[in-house]
């Protein structure tokens, strides 16, 4: 029997991985134990009781990005969360760490370095982030989204994948997703999402050529967030919802997408064979480009700066695209050779072969 750590919490980004590997392990190690650390505050402590794991917690202890008076308590802090991390892996007799990056993965590293057990990475981003560039050094198993991703002993293995989206059969669901949103079937759809709290560029473009995009003959399904301030203009086969927690319905009923480029959308856009333009988010450090570049090197995407996604842009690039519907077809190919739907059972083969080593199988 193998008690497995898993460390990842604050972000969908981390925690849908996270439970992707969870369940995995579940289905094919019934006597497994799976705890996973995480937050109170995240994320993680409301979805991972809800799928039926034990959450442990630990205090969340940001790297000081400047000389203040939290950073003059950082290493007390982070030696605390530490000597935590430490004594789950002794009292519940953790034999495997695998960790998802953010704030807590960097304890459970160094915890887990310390109790001489075997650490697996899982980096999502094309563009590492620091917590993880910081595992890799202590570890040769680390699996990533994406191909060339820059960090030490790399190994692709694709995007451990929401259940509902890794078994999804796009055909066999396209009428019934159709229905559920009231589309068109004689249409093509448009996807357009920004994500679950919206894009201010992309809402306020999509609406502007929403006529253009209808007179196209195409159908668009308009996800604006929750948070978007918006009007629905009624028009004859435009629909807009605030939000969508049937993905796998608009994922099946789509023909082309329009999206930011975080590395679960393009893992799972790619893994489906849906052809997208992708607009980074324009704040941060930029890694939402880098997620995008190898579908878009492979012909199965665009990409187009959040500044220059206007309707001009629109008229002049995406509508003649989607006139063209041999190219489409052609860039939703391109988008599968890039895609992986099985990075779930990849991490854990990952997993099972650290394991293995480390009790000198």
């Amino acid at each position: 029997m193998t008690t497995y750590l898993l460390a990842g919490g604050g972000t969908a980004g981390h925690v849908n991985p996270l439970l992707a590997l969870a369940d995995t392990i579940r289905a094919r190690e019934s006597d497994a134990t799976v705890l996973v650390l995480g937050t109170s505050s995240g994320l993680e402590a409301r979805l991972v009781p809800a799928r039926g794991y034990e959450l442990v917690t630990v205090p969340r202890v940001p790297f000081p990005r400047r000389p203040n008076r939290q950073a003059l308590s950082f290493l007390p802090r982070f030696a605390g969360a530490v000597a935590g991390v430490r004594e789950v892996i002794r009292s519940r007799g953790v034999d495997v760490v695998v960790g998802f990056g953010g704030y807590v993965s960097t304890p459970a590293y160094l915890a887990a370095r310390r109790a001489g057990i075997p650490i697996i990475i899982h980096e999502a981003n094309a563009k590492p982030g620091l917590a993880n560039k910081l595992g890799a050094r202590f570890t040769p198993w680390v699996g990533v989204a994406f191909a060339g991703t820059p960090i030490r002993h790399a190994h692709l293995v694709g995007m451990p994948l929401r259940p509902e989206i890794e078994h999804l059969d796009r055909a066999a669901s396209r009428a019934a997703a159709l229905t559920f949103f009231d589309l068109d079937p004689e249409r093509p759809t448009l996807l357009v999402t920004g994500g679950s709290l919206g894009a201010r560029r992309l809402n306020s473009t999509i609406l502007e050529s929403a006529p253009a995009l209808v007179a196209a003959n195409w159908q668009v399904l308009h996800i604006v967030g929750e948070r978007a301030e918006v009007t629905d203009p009624n028009l004859p086969h435009y629909r807009q919802i605030a939000y969508c927690d049937r993905m796998d319905l608009a994922l099946a009923a789509a023909d082309f997408a329009v999206s930011r480029a975080g590395a679960a959308t393009v893992s799972e856009l790619c893994a489906l064979g849906l052809p997208a333009v992708y607009v980074p988010y324009p704040v941060g450090n930029g890694e939402q480009r880098f997620n995008a570049a190898d579908v878009v090197r492979a012909q199965g995407g665009l990409l187009v700066d959040d500044a220059d996604f206007l309707p001009d842009w629109v008229s002049h690039t995406l509508l003649p695209l989607l006139r063209d519907r041999e190219r489409v077809g052609l860039m939703g190919s391109a988008a599968a050779s890039v895609g992986m739907l099985d990075g779930a059972a990849r991490l854990y083969d990952l997993t099972q072969h650290a394991v293995r080593v480390s009790r000198g199988a």
